[in-house]
């Protein structure tokens, strides 16, 4: 199912990476005043402001591409669960902090070099988004993987939990490497990066935090995917009614 109910390539693999920063952005926000510290809840929410506004960037630029009237606000607000074309590892939910961490850090480190990458863009408004964007991933990296050692070399109950965390969501992880028609014509072009490529670089890095942490990385290879064709788990339903409820009680409304 095309995310935007049109066959334009750039558009779809615009509007890709918006939903991935646009769901995390969400779920991120919900943990504001959850945090074990407030610094890390002023991080946290940081974080999710940071992970919006790429996705407000990357939208702006998909409705300009689509030329069909909608705005940022219309692309994120007004499509369906199916419609959504996020990775499953953004969509889902936290149980504890360790499990937030975890998910950050696995994103992180596959945002950093899909940054880089598409910082060489052809497509001058996608390199600038991406350089940015680049800056903070380097920055969120950095804060997730020092979590994900304190959190993992500290107290026993620290490590069951991160561990737990590594555990359950490490099927989603392969999904971020997954590359089809769309990412291929992108690439093509100069436009973007193929996602397949970045496994290496994610491995190596998550390799050598999980061995400084002392967790263990799941010998299970099962892994599951379906996000970028609408198939979603059943957390990202309930995530967009919150999201979604006020622009759909209130069409059109405006502060």
């Amino acid at each position: 199912m095309n995310p935007v109910g049109t066959d334009n390539v750039l558009l779809t693999y615009l509007v890709r990476h918006a939903d991935d920063n646009l769901v995390l952005g969400q779920r991120l926000a919900e943990y504001i005043s959850y945090a074990p510290e407030l610094e890390e809840d002023l991080a946290v929410g940081n974080f999710a402001l940071d992970h919006i506004g790429v996705a407000n960037h990357l939208l702006t630029y998909a409705a300009l591409v689509e030329d069909a009237g909608r705005d940022a606000d219309a692309i994120a607000m007004l499509r369906s669960e199916r419609e959504y074309t996020n990775l499953l590892l953004v969509e889902q939910p936290h149980e504890d902090f360790a499990g937030l961490i975890v998910r950050q850090f696995f994103f992180d480190a596959y945002q950093v070099p899909l940054w880089k990458g598409m910082s060489a863009s052809t497509d001058p408004t996608i390199a600038g988004i991406a350089q940015r964007a680049s800056k903070e991933a380097t920055y969120h990296l950095r804060h997730s993987s020092g979590w994900v050692i304190r959190l993992g070399d500290g107290t026993p109950e620290s490590h069951r939990r991160t561990q737990a965390a590594v555990d359950r969501l490490w099927k989603f992880t392969a999904e971020m490497f997954e590359s089809d028609a769309v990412d291929s014509d992108v690439v093509l072009a100069g436009a973007g990066v193929d996602p397949s490529t970045l496994k290496i670089a994610w491995f190596e890095v998550v390799d050598s935090v999980l061995e400084e942490a002392t967790l263990t990385r799941p010998a299970d290879p099962f892994q599951t995917s379906g996000g970028r064709t609408g198939m979603h788990t059943e957390y990202l339903g309930k995530l967009l009614a919150e999201m979604q409820w006020m622009q759909r009680s209130y069409p059109g409304l405006s502060w």
